[in-house]
């Protein structure tokens, strides 16, 4: 059970860096009391992964193992793929941030709740699920979560500036395709001929997708019209007028 713990910790908290729903924690703490932000994502933490673990045990039992070992590993490529093309806030995420003022462990619970519904976190666990104990998993993974989100409430309370992205996103991308080779490397030899070959597809066709579609994400991105800042020219303590 240990070793289940400490996997899907490292996994969900590698997972969680630059992650939307720790953009969402940046976002609340820097508006409400940390503690309140830190216990809402707990609790929506704590029963997303219950639910992503009894689906993770019931695949886990009807699964061949060596089968479920390479499907683990694509899912890690895939993962690497989703981290390499960055997580932004959605305008309605953003809005939910700014107009809550009341009842705020319900609207940070809510909000992270349907957050993580289909995330890669979630499916983060699933697999985990499949290979190792389900309690570990389920305490790794909640701790995981909760110690990244935890991370960006300290950036957003006491700093009030984001992390470095780009350099959270690219270390967490190489963590993934890491996981993920090393996951497949393990299947390979006890996978069979036919089993082989679907693999060896499915790794292909993710590696040509995901490429496209971090390749037109960026695009998008470096396309997108950015919003230039307005100086302020009232002298200031400290500063003087130009003239």
């Amino acid at each position: 059970m240990l070793n289940a713990l400490l996997v899907s910790f490292a996994v969900v908290f590698v997972a969680e860096l630059g992650d939307k729903s720790q953009l969402m924690a940046m976002t609340f703490a820097a508006r409400f009391k940390w503690w309140v932000v830190l216990l809402g994502i707990t609790a929506a933490t704590a029963l997303t992964h219950i639910a992503s673990v009894g689906i993770g045990f019931a695949l886990g039992s009807a699964i061949p193992s060596q089968l479920i070992t390479a499907v683990a590993g694509v899912s890690m490529l895939v993962f690497a793929f989703w981290t390499w093309r960055g997580d932004t806030l959605s305008d309605d995420e953003t809005a939910t941030a700014d107009r809550v003022t009341r009842s705020v462990f319900l609207a940070v619970a809510s909000a992270f709740f349907l957050a993580e519904l289909g995330d890669k976190t979630m499916l983060a666990t699933i697999t985990l699920t499949t290979q190792h104990n389900w309690f570990g998993v389920w305490v790794g993974s909640t701790l995981g979560m909760v110690a990244a989100d935890a991370l960006a409430i300290a950036v957003g309370a006491l700093l009030g500036a984001k992390l470095p992205e780009r350099a959270i996103a690219i270390g967490a991308t190489v963590l993934f395709f890491g996981f993920g080779a090393w996951l497949l490397a393990e299947a390979w030899p006890e996978l069979d001929a036919t089993s082989r070959i679907v693999t060896g597809l499915v790794v292909a066709a993710t590696m040509i997708g995901g490429g496209l579609v971090v390749r037109r994400a960026h695009r998008a991105a470096a396309a997108a019209p950015s919003t230039p800042e307005v100086q302020d020219s009232t002298p200031g303590p400290g500063r003087t007028a130009l003239h």
